[in-house]
């Protein structure tokens, strides 16, 4: 959710116009950082909502707007867009996120947001920015888009395609080697679900 939905969501919660003033003053934080945030098109934090709750003494986890979803974000779950990363635990919150920038999103579909790590994907994915995750659902890989899988007990976000009897894994960065997993080790490869938005790092 970024600063300007938040104010907007804000002000039909407490039944009054909320102003970049009054956030700041929610936040702790001056009205020109407000502004300039809101001009950078910056993400609330999870602990920024928590502070809005208690200023105006409003629940933002209620019913809400047909446009925001409340997806899983897992805070130390890192996905590699490099050589491979553990997940180091399955810590989650739920996150309020525009349903307009979700490709294709559907209520009966499952998301969640992880992070990724790495510069293999760059520039369209860059190293700390955060991943939307369409999970799958049994549905064929389609040519070319991105997915978050596990592999060896790693976790990657790679361009797969499907070809015969192998899929070929392919990194953005031209620096990296397109790879393929072929024969029995196809069953190695676990498919978590196709990327869907990405939340670019701000700074």
């Amino acid at each position: 959710m970024k600063l300007d939905e938040l104010l907007s969501i804000l002000s039909k919660r407490v039944g009054i116009a909320v102003n970049q003033s009054m956030l700041a003053d929610a936040l702790g934080i001056t009205r020109q950082t407000i502004s300039n945030r809101i001009k950078n098109e910056s993400e609330v934090t999870v602990s920024e909502l928590k502070k809005v709750e208690e200023f105006f003494n409003v629940s933002m986890f209620g019913e809400m707007p047909d446009d925001i979803a409340y997806i899983d974000y897992y805070t130390d779950v890192f996905a590699s867009c490099g050589e491979g990363s553990i997940v180091f635990s399955s810590e989650k919150t739920k996150l309020p996120i525009s349903t307009s920038m979700i490709s294709g999103y559907s209520k009966s579909k499952l998301y969640s947001m992880i992070n990724a790590t790495g510069n293999s994907m760059a520039p369209t994915i860059d190293n700390g920015d955060k991943l939307i995750v369409e999970h799958w659902s049994g549905n064929q890989i389609q040519d070319n888009k991105i997915y978050v899988f596990c592999y060896n007990g790693e976790f990657f976000v790679k361009r797969l395609s499907k070809n015969l009897d192998e899929i070929i894994i392919k990194s953005d960065n031209p620096e990296y080697r397109v790879r393929t997993i072929g024969g029995k080790s196809i069953m190695d490869l676990i498919l978590i679900g196709k990327i869907v938005a990405t939340i670019k790092q701000v700074g």
